[in-house]
């Protein structure tokens, strides 16, 4: 004879899995301090920029410690006006891009002229055209801020101008000389 079954079976107890985290563990200890290694190496440097005040012009004489110095950087060149609207030095961009050395001279001439007339100014405008690059810029910030001098031989940073404001580059008015009206036809006055 065929035996029955009537669908129940011995049952027999579950066990639990076991989790082993030992090679989770192993991998944290060696990831983490190479993650705060990681950290030592990466600095973030903070740069401290003083926006201009608004508020409306005024026709007064400013006072020689208040006048600005402007820098005036587009595709193709840097111009630095102190005070502000007076040309010092227009310094064309080269193949190499643009000078630097040049830019630091001209704020060293300008520095030691203020510092002989009991003037300690620390403040600078940068008026950029709207193309100019991220690097372009962080490196005039470089050079303006200060220059490497050689002191008691060792090399130390010497400040020039550390308050820098940036600012749009007012619009361009050296009018080329193909889009001068022609007056050579003259018109008979």
């Amino acid at each position: 004879m065929a035996r029955i079954r009537t669908g129940h079976r011995g049952k027999t107890p579950k066990l639990d899995a076991e989790l082993d985290i030992t090679s989770f563990m192993n991998l944290m200890i060696v990831l983490v301090p190479v993650l705060l290694m990681m950290m030592v190496f990466s600095r973030i440097t903070v740069l401290e920029l003083t926006l201009p005040e608004l508020g409306e012009a005024t026709e007064l004489p400013i006072d020689v410690k208040d006048q600005r110095l402007e820098i005036v950087v587009r595709a193709n060149n840097i111009a630095v006006y102190y005070p502000q609207g007076y040309l010092v030095k227009d310094l064309p961009v080269s193949e190499q891009g643009y000078d630097y050395q040049g830019l630091q001279t001209i704020l060293k001439q300008i520095k030691q002229t203020l510092l002989s007339q009991d003037i300690d100014k620390k403040a600078a405008t940068l008026l950029l055209e709207e193309k100019i690059s991220y690097q372009v810029i962080v490196a005039l910030m470089d050079s303006t801020r200060s220059y490497p001098e050689v002191l008691i031989a060792s090399v130390v940073e010497a400040e020039l101008f550390p308050e820098i404001s940036l600012g749009d580059a007012p619009q361009d008015d050296r009018v080329l000389p193909s889009a001068e009206p022609n007056s050579a036809t003259g018109s008979g006055e």
